[in-house]
């Protein structure tokens, strides 16, 4: 099989990863209950001849997603706050916040107060991806939150769930006003 991408219209990536246009050659193969593409990839960097360099895949189907669907809000304003609330009973839950990576928020317990950050999401910084990660569990795991998010005039509430191994994300993108 052979995939060639073509134009670029929209893509939703972190302001330091350049996209690259690919071509894919790929191998199906069937063994038992395993289907597999095993291949091969080359392309140009997007608006120019720059070639990227090309790397090996091999994709194998699953009947069931490993990943949860990380939900994405779009917001138009520049600053976005994140309240951090436990939810339910408050149980010592502590959790750690970061932003593309990087700690925002480090071992703050979830009360009945928030636990407050900010972000900005604007032309220059227009994706944003927040993880909550479990420090502890409580008393009664799993670690729950409740974040409220407010983005200008628009308010969300959102319900956040990790462990000890899987952490909550949710991702901002700046959509241009009007």
């Amino acid at each position: 099989m052979i995939l060639n991408e073509g134009r670029v219209t929209t893509f939703r990536i972190p302001a330091d990863c350049t996209p690259c246009i690919k071509n894919y050659d790929l191998w199906y193969s069937k063994n038992s209950n395993e289907e597999t593409l095993v291949g091969t990839w080359n392309g140009k960097v997007m608006n120019s001849y720059e070639n990227c360099k090309p790397g090996q895949l091999v994709l194998t189907l699953v009947k069931e997603s490993a990943f949860k669907e990380i939900p994405e809000i779009e917001v138009d304003t520049g600053v976005i706050r994140l309240d951090f609330y436990d939810n339910g009973e408050i149980d010592n839950d502590s959790i750690s916040v970061y932003v593309n990576n990087k700690m925002i928020l480090s071992h703050e317990k979830l009360t009945a107060k928030a636990a407050t950050a900010y972000i900005k999401v604007d032309l220059e910084n227009t994706f944003q991806e927040i993880e909550m990660v479990a420090e502890n569990l409580g008393s009664i795991p799993p670690n729950t939150a409740l974040l409220i998010v407010t983005a200008g005039t628009q308010r969300y509430h959102l319900y956040l769930t990790s462990t000890e191994t899987k952490s909550a994300k949710v991702r901002f993108i700046y959509g241009k006003p009007g």
